[in-house]
Parts: structure tokens; sequence; C-alpha cells
């Protein structure tokens, strides 16, 4: 075996504190993983790793070696990435992440063309609505709507994606359409939240006459952690949503949605690329951004006209 093989599925598994998650992270069945770590472990002469039941918790002598295991692996990565660079042929791995909606009209879509342009980049995708912690996950670039919240991370900006608060005609018809913000609290309206461990979506944050920005802490009956799950009650009479523009602007056309309160719509959100700062360095990582900066503003604008 590879001893820098061995080196990476160490880093995952403290990363990700199983065998089984490192497994699937680096393309290995539980078994290869663990005789990886066994090696190492022979190699080196000490014990990696605490084993429970449930999670492998690194020994002092894996937290220290982790540290250096760390440098190495972005080391070799910056080697290969400067070749790469030189010889204009870009290898290796991507890990990218999306929230489900435009993870699936937007992202996942362009992989396929994306790969076509460059064959000897492998790319592994994850699509979802929870927060993903980039650092800890080791994701490359992450596209997701809203605002960069930590500093250890760099973001690029795509589009400035403008949001409606929408229902169907018969949730309507049934409960009255609300003609201010306020209402939607007073009347006790049923709007469809996005919720999950993490999640900032508790409040709605709608404009006001003046310019201004108010968080209206809206509740309902039932929530998802996935949002098209939010579109399809919506659709079907069930509650109010606050949707990206470009999401339900096809319903909004066919009538099968009703935008309400215009006069103080949601706040926009803007579409990006969050990237830890050394990836950037990587030509994968700008050639996936570049590329799919281009493809959602075109795809975006097409579903808006």
């Amino acid at each position: 075996m590879s001893y820098l093989d061995n080196i990476r599925v160490f880093v995952r598994v403290v990363e990700l504190g199983t065998l089984s998650s490192a497994g699937r992270d680096q393309r290995v069945t539980p078994a290869v993983a663990s005789n990886r770590i066994k090696e190492l472990e022979r190699h080196l002469g000490v014990r990696l790793f605490n084993r429970t039941t449930r999670k492998l918790s690194p020994t002092e002598h894996g937290r220290v070696f982790y540290q250096g295991a760390v440098k190495i692996i972005e080391a070799v990565n910056e080697a290969e990435s400067a070749i790469a660079d030189l010889s204009h042929n870009p290898k290796g791995s991507l890990r990218i992440t999306a929230p489900l909606g435009i993870g699936r009209r937007l992202i996942a879509s362009g992989i396929p063309e994306f790969h076509d342009r460059y064959p000897d980049i492998e790319v592994r995708v994850r699509l979802s609505d929870h927060n993903v912690d980039i650092l800890s996950e080791g994701v490359d670039v992450a596209f997701k709507l809203g605002v960069l919240e930590d500093s250890n991370l760099r973001m690029r900006g795509i589009l400035n994606c403008e949001r409606v608060v929408c229902a169907a005609p018969a949730y309507l018809e049934k409960r009255g359409t609300p003609e201010t913000p306020d209402a939607l609290i007073d009347d006790k309206h049923d709007c469809l939240l996005l919720r999950y461990p993490g999640s900032k979506e508790y409040y709605w944050t709608l404009q006001t006459p003046d310019g201004t920005t108010r968080k209206l802490e809206i509740g309902g009956p039932y929530d998802s952690d996935d949002g098209d799950v939010l579109t399809q009650w919506a659709l079907e009479g069930r509650g109010i949503i606050n949707k990206p523009l470009f999401e339900v602007k096809s319903y909004l056309n066919e009538g099968a949605l009703v935008e309400i309160l215009k006069d103080t719509p949601p706040a926009s959100v803007q579409l990006a690329a969050i990237y830890p700062h050394k990836r950037f360095q990587d030509p994968k990582v700008r050639l996936m951004i570049d590329f799919m900066a281009e493809r959602c503003q075109r795809m975006i604008g097409k579903m808006l006209e």
C-alpha cells in the first residue's frame, strides 16, 4: 500500500471520526481503511487511535502526527497543482457541495460537461440543505445561497438572487391574502420553513418601504430540511414559502403560485462559491468556479425570462 494513501486515510479518519466515513470519502472499503491505519501504526510503532464501538478518537501520538500529516497532504496537493498549472493538464479530485435545489438544477447537471472538458479531474458531488462544515469535511468548493460567516473561508460572488414570498391560489382563497408582513404573524399563517440543525431560517428577512430590512419570527405547522419539499407543499396549498425567484418563476408564470407582499419582498441573497483560502491556488478549483459561475448566470437568466 502507498504510504501517502495511508496518510490520506488517517487524516480523514481523524476529521470524520469513523473508518466507514473515511473509507467512503477515499473510495475504499472500511476493511481497507482499517488495514491502512494498522499499517501506518506498525510503521510508526505507536497507536494512533483510541477505539470505541462508535467512534475513533486520536491518541496523543495521533494528534501530533495529524498536525504533520495535514501539512504533508497540503504540500503534495500544492505541488501537484503547480505542475498541473504549468502543464495545462489539471488532474486529481474535487469535492464540491451545494444545497439540494440549486444543486439539482444548476450544479450537478453541469458536472458531465465539466468532465468532458477536463477528463482527468474526478468530481465528487454532495448535495444537502444541511449546513456543511467545509473545512472539517474536506470540501474544495461549496456553492450556496447566503453570506460568508467563516473568516477562514473565501467567497466569490456569482449572482445576486431576488427572493419572493408566494403561495398557491387555493391556500389564499382559504386563508386570505396577507397584505402586510405583520399579517403573517397576526393571522397565524402557515409559513413553510427550511429547518435543520444550525439552520438560520427560523425567521424571514423582509424589506420595508423605507429600504431597510426587518426580521420576522414566523411559524407554521410543519417544516422540512429539503427546500424542494417546501415548494411541493406550497403547490398543494399547504402554506406560504419564501424562495429565490428563479426557483419558482415557472410556477408564478403558470399561476400555480401567486406572489404576495410585493411591496415588502424578502431581502435578496447572493449565490456564491465558498472555498478555503489555500484552495484557490489549485487550478482545478479555479476552473470549477469559473465554469459554474458562467453556467449559473446563463441558466438563471433563462429561468427568469
